[in-house]
């Protein structure tokens, strides 16, 4: 596309949108060079130019239109329109910007990862930005039965983190409540990364004694225990080269604590019952549903091993505080639950749904759904069905009176007794959420430690 300017783009302050001395640049040619679509925009957020990679992506452009109609379908700027705006960003940076968007494209909306790239003149004056696009192919902003999907703004700012951090060799910690997702997450990591190409490696933490651990994780050769009848290598001679994912990182029994710290300080590892020291290759991305640094407090779990393992937490957010993704992870699940039917929400079956406090998240949406497609005499899921599928599950929000006048000591018991229920029996996390001492949790409950 040939460079145009738009008759209503008018300098403001120290941005000008046609200075005499840029008026002549091949700016197609610019974009031409760059390995990413990218588009030209003037400080008015019309669109000027863009090379053959957008145009590949993303379809041709009308000279002069503006970047939130073509990209979201906004009658204004991002920022107007309730979304962070990189362009608006620069304008006050003076440097470049970087923020995570839904776009519209020809295969419907999806995930990109926007660069903001501002163009001074001789004086720094702010003339123009290219906005460079990068495809976010780890999740989904349409239904997808493989990937995680969400539109929502905790959802994206989730995505946002796990893209930033995919690339790197840094060690993740995914936290979050229990069912939100986090293996698909840590799937995510692995897939974004340079190591996409090995295996990813998945130990489930819960449940194994030290031993059993020890032996899974590094291996053991014959005769190291009773029942060692031959060499067996561990799983992270398998994970070589990929992504160690250890889910439940707070169930490693204390005494494993030590030899995985000596595995992640010096990069090395014997099996059970050899001499032979390995070298190991992997990037480790941790999860849990526990909280830490109580377990560190009580003495359950190594200071030194958390600091090692939380580089960059990320924090996956519970599915109470996605409802705008409820109606696309309900659809993503039944295609999933189902290749052979199609199943359809009703919009009272979606407005149910969002009612519910799912404190086992997109697990308990997931069992909720399954129950459905047996319930459901067709094709349809109604309010209906749902009733006979939520019999016995977790209270909706609105179902209690907004408001009972009681004392204060029983509403403050009420409290606590739905937050350990939402924390499923979690006393660390209650206390920390209601901003109390676990001691006085127990004394306001009159619990048994």
């Amino acid at each position: 596309m040939a460079k145009t300017m738009g008759q209503n783009d008018h300098p403001s302050g120290s941005v000008a949108d046609t200075p005499p001395s840029l008026d002549s640049f091949d700016f197609t040619s610019l974009l031409d060079t760059l390995e990413h679509p990218a588009i030209l925009l003037s400080p008015s957020y019309r669109i000027l130019a863009s090379n053959k990679l957008y145009r590949d992506a993303f379809g041709d452009l009308d000279a002069g239109d503006y970047c939130y109609r073509v990209s979201h379908g906004y009658d204004r700027p991002c920022d107007q329109a309730g979304e962070s705006c990189p362009l608006q960003a620069c304008q006050h940076s003076h440097d470049r910007e970087r923020v995570l968007h839904i776009h519209n494209t020809p295969r419907g909306r999806e995930h990109v990862d926007v660069e903001m790239i501002p163009i001074k003149d001789e004086h720094g004056v702010l003339r123009y930005f290219i906005e460079m696009m990068k495809q976010v192919t780890i999740a989904s902003a349409e239904i997808n039965s493989e990937q995680m999907v969400g539109r929502s703004a905790a959802f994206t700012d989730m995505l946002e983190l796990i893209n930033l951090v995919a690339p790197r060799e840094t060690s993740v910690l995914l936290l979050g409540e229990s069912g939100t997702g986090k293996e698909l997450a840590a799937k995510a990591l692995h897939d974004a990364s340079a190591r996409a190409g090995k295996a990813m490696i998945t130990v489930e933490c819960a449940g194994l004694t030290e031993t059993l651990f020890e032996s899974e994780l590094f291996g053991h050769v014959k005769g190291a225990f009773t029942g060692a009848t031959q060499n067996k290598p561990g799983l992270l001679e398998t994970a070589h080269g990929g992504t160690l994912f250890l889910d439940e990182i707070g169930d490693v029994p204390l005494g494993m604590q030590v030899k995985l710290l000596r595995l992640l300080e010096t990069g090395t590892y014997r099996a059970v019952g050899s001499t032979q020291i390995k070298r190991a290759d992997f990037r480790l991305v941790c999860a849990t549903n526990k909280n830490l640094p109580g377990l560190i407090d009580s003495g359950e779990f190594r200071e030194d091993l958390y600091y090692r393992i939380n580089a960059f937490p990320i924090e996956l957010p519970p599915l109470r505080e996605r409802q705008g993704d409820i109606a696309l992870i309900a659809e993503s699940l039944l295609s999933k639950l189902s290749s052979k039917q199609r199943y359809r929400l009703t919009e009272s079956a979606v407005q149910r749904l969002k009612q519910e406090t799912f404190p086992g998240n997109i697990r308990e949406l997931r069992n909720i759904l399954e129950r459905a497609t047996i319930f459901a005499p067709s094709n349809v899921i109604d309010d209906k069905v749902l009733q006979r599928c939520l019999a016995g599950q977790s209270t909706p929000i609105n179902r209690r009176d907004p408001f009972e006048w009681t004392d204060l000591k029983t509403q403050e018991l009420r409290y606590l007794r739905d937050l350990l229920v939402h924390c499923q029996g979690d006393k660390e996390r209650a206390a920390e959420i209601a901003g109390i001492s676990v001691r006085s949790l127990y004394r306001k409950l009159e619990l048994t430690p």
